[in-house]
């Protein structure tokens, strides 16, 4: 199985693009912009899901659904938020079609145009705090915490598999609240249960940290995000989690009755993540040998391939690894015994390396005799053999091993990545030479935010929030400034 993979050295965005269609993660669809997620991509993705959701309702969220359409007069209801999608709205017009009379074929029947339009799903917060308007009376219904998985679509014209397509999978979670300082708790705690994720499941190290104002979801008073680095030394936004204050609650007339028979508007959360993750998950770790999947993500922790010259070998072989199957599943370990007779061991093992299956084994005859097996590691493409007895603790052992040398590999990576620049010659310099984030300080203000952005196509990141007071001038317009922020290209 020849990989053929242009090299990250040559060409990083080809490489990326060429690794996720042939390590069979996703495809390109007949819809401009859209994408078919294959069965392996989308096995990653469930285990994503499966790992936050148990999280979400770990901190009390229970999930729900609302509907994908949304009246166009929801969204003039909130002015900031529909200024932030306008551009991106995929609108429904007409309720049917018809053949045309000339026999040209299917058509839009005219006299079938919507009354109101409606708008495809960009993001759920107008419908959900209509929803909520007929949920919420007094503070005995608050707090309500709930997540939807769904699809979105935001009409994007330059697309890439995972990173930015018109239609992706996420979740989206919406919480209301009786007072503001019981939002903005939530909003952080979910900033938080996102950096767990992407550290502890990911192995992916992120910056904790708020938006500016320009960068801020829309309709939003502050929005906290994690940040992370990808390999070509661009940033990547890993989650995002909104205080909404009471913008939403006003906008639909959304009121509670506190303890005191006061009426006060409700205080309101959102929070996600998307298949963009994926895209994280590839560019973290992947080499040029194809994907490295980090264990506790991986669909298949352990494939085990027997190596056999007759039948009778065939038999006992595969025998053997299926008790070794057993072993591996009674510890808990997800573990696959590839015996197709239709691919030779070398073809598997190309393919199990494309595919970043994390631990690799390979049995034959002669292991049986010796009472060991050989184990290859995706993580460092490194062998050993391994004798037999006591071989499930030994992969548990190994599995929990690689997940922290993958951590940890991007977390030396993303220190180094990190650099003080203090003059904008420096700024542009350390751009275009290292990339990766520039600690800078910066004004406080758009214009420079903007005039930054437009001469260097670096943007801010975030204001990590351990950020220390620190006097000093901008890095471009020379102003005071107490603290530094990150800047970085990204996608």
């Amino acid at each position: 199985m020849g990989k053929n993979l242009t090299t990250r050295g040559e060409d990083y965005s080809k490489w990326y693009n060429e690794l996720v269609v042939k390590a069979d993660l996703a495809e390109n669809s007949g819809v401009r912009g859209c994408m078919v997620i294959k069965p392996y991509g989308y096995a990653i993705w469930e285990k994503m899901q499966a790992e936050l959701d148990r999280m979400f309702k770990e901190t009390g969220h229970q999930n729900a659904y609302f509907p994908l359409f949304i009246p166009k007069s929801y969204f003039s209801k909130e002015a900031s938020h529909v200024d932030g999608f306008a551009k991106e709205c995929a609108v429904v017009t007409h309720y049917r079609l018809k053949n045309a009379e000339d026999g040209s074929g299917i058509i839009v029947d005219p006299d079938a145009k919507l009354e109101e339009e409606l708008i495809v799903r960009p993001t759920s917060e107008t419908i959900i705090w209509d929803t909520y308007r007929k949920w919420i009376q007094s503070y005995r219904d608050l707090p309500i915490l709930v997540n939807q998985w769904a699809n979105v679509v935001r009409w994007e014209m330059r697309t890439r598999l995972f990173l930015r397509t018109a239609e992706f999978l996420w979740q989206e979670g919406h919480t209301a609240h009786a007072t503001q300082q019981e939002a903005i708790e939530e909003a952080e705690q979910m900033m938080n249960v996102y950096a767990d994720f992407a550290e502890n499941f990911m192995a992916i190290p992120v910056i904790k940290g708020t938006k500016t104002e320009s960068e801020r979801f829309a309709g939003a008073l502050e929005t906290y995000c994690i940040e992370a680095l990808m390999q070509d030394g661009k940033a990547l936004q890993a989650g995002t989690s909104h205080f909404l204050g009471q913008n939403f609650a006003k906008a639909f007339d959304v009121k509670f009755a506190d303890r005191d028979g006061k009426l006060d508007f409700v205080w309101a959360t959102s929070w996600g993540v998307s298949t963009r993750l994926m895209g994280a998950l590839v560019m973290t770790h992947s080499d040029d040998n194809g994907l490295v999947i980090p264990p506790n993500l991986a669909p298949d922790q352990v494939v085990i391939v027997p190596i056999y010259r007759s039948d009778e070998q065939y038999d006992a072989v595969c025998a053997e690894a299926e008790t070794i199957v057993k072993e591996l599943k009674a510890k808990g370990i997800r573990v696959k015994l590839d015996k197709r007779d239709t691919h030779k061991p070398g073809w598997k093992f190309n393919e199990y390396e494309l595919k970043g299956v994390p631990v690799r084994i390979a049995i034959g005859p002669k292991d049986i005799e010796n009472k060991s097996v050989e184990v290859a590691r995706r993580d460092t493409l490194s062998k050993e053999i391994i004798e037999r007895e006591g071989l499930a603790d030994k992969l548990k052992a190994l599995l929990e091993e690689i997940q922290k040398n993958l951590f940890d590999k991007a977390l030396k990576f993303r220190n180094e990545s990190i650099t003080e620049v203090n003059s904008f010659e420096e700024f542009k310099d350390v751009l275009e030479k290292k990339g990766g984030f520039l600690s800078a300080h910066w004004d406080g203000t758009s214009e420079t935010e903007e005039q930054i952005k437009n001469l260097t196509k670096a943007t801010i990141r975030c204001i990590p929030l351990n950020a220390k007071t620190e006097e000093g001038v901008c890095v471009y317009s020379g102003k005071p400034s107490i603290k530094r922020v990150l800047f970085a290209k990204a996608y």
